[in-house]
């Protein structure tokens, strides 16, 4: 199959997801959970409909969200509380039980967003290196950072993926990003870039085959041979993310659901979008 032959479509899909995406994090940005905010964490058991929010409008507290984890039980996010603050809230909602209660400060938050950006940073160099070091035999005139830079570049559509559509779903869903999206995002990177390697393995491995091949006809050929082992990998690790999505309850909802996007656009990207960018740079040299 001709795979390359369209590749300004693939590109194009990839726009038509990224831009919202994009726009709504520079718009809106995205909705971050205590954190990364500083705040207390308040789960709780009560029966009936509590009307939390008219019982902290009442004592001038900040709840920021409320969310249900079955069995009557509700997850409260707020403004940092005392004990005093919090032992009042709990009194005036009368037969609530606490099963959770936890304050993170702002530091806290600050020092989670800078490591997570500097693990992305750090990834994305240290994947680069790796990937130019491996690939460092492939023929001459090919240069094994592109294979590098390329990978990186897939990766980083992954995440930005991600990001958009998670602002998009904070916006509008009021969904908060918490330390598993950061976990999330780191694995969907390294998922990301096996993706890449398994398709840019062959395409070297083809160029010392076939050294006078056009290198268009190469990684049709490469994608052709990796195509079947790409989307049994991914459609393995989606079936059973599904799984956890549909029973795995609700703390670990958004982080499944994180993931599942991050693996759909990680094996997109590596068949449509890392092999097309290798083509159009080789191109543009010979051309």
């Amino acid at each position: 199959m001709k795979f390359m032959k369209f590749k300004w479509l693939y590109f194009g899909i990839s726009l038509l997801i990224l831009i919202p995406g994009i726009y709504s994090l520079i718009r809106y940005g995205l909705r971050l959970s205590i954190d990364f905010t500083g705040g207390t964490l308040l789960e709780i058991q009560a029966t009936g409909s509590a009307n939390f929010a008219g019982v902290a409008k009442d004592q001038n507290l900040e709840l920021y969200s409320v969310q249900s984890t079955g069995d009557n039980s509700y997850l409260l996010r707020f403004k940092p509380l005392s004990q005093e603050e919090n032992d009042k809230f709990k009194k005036a909602l009368g037969d609530a039980v606490e099963k959770r209660f936890e304050t993170v400060g702002p530091l806290i938050g600050k020092e989670l967003t800078q490591k997570a950006i500097l693990s992305i940073i750090l990834a994305s160099l240290f994947i680069i290196l790796y990937i130019a070091w491996s690939f460092r035999s492939i023929p001459k005139p090919y240069a094994s950072w592109k294979f590098g830079v390329s990978a990186v570049i897939a990766l980083l559509h992954d995440v930005f993926v991600v990001l958009g559509l998670f602002s998009l779903f904070g916006h509008y869903f009021h969904v908060e990003i918490d330390s598993l999206f950061v976990t999330a995002i780191l694995t969907v990177i390294g998922f990301s870039v096996h993706d890449t390697i398994v398709v840019f393995d062959r395409i070297r491995e083809n160029l010392t085959k076939h050294p006078r091949v056009n290198f268009t006809q190469i990684v049709d050929f490469s994608i052709a041979e990796t195509l079947n082992r790409s989307l049994s990998t991914s459609l393995t690790v989606t079936l059973t993310l599904t799984a956890l999505l549909l029973f795995g309850g609700e703390s670990i909802r958004w982080f499944v659901v994180a993931l599942l996007i991050g693996i759909v656009s990680g094996t997109y990207s590596s068949i449509f979008n890392a092999a097309p960018l290798l083509v159009l740079w080789e191109n543009k040299k010979h051309g």
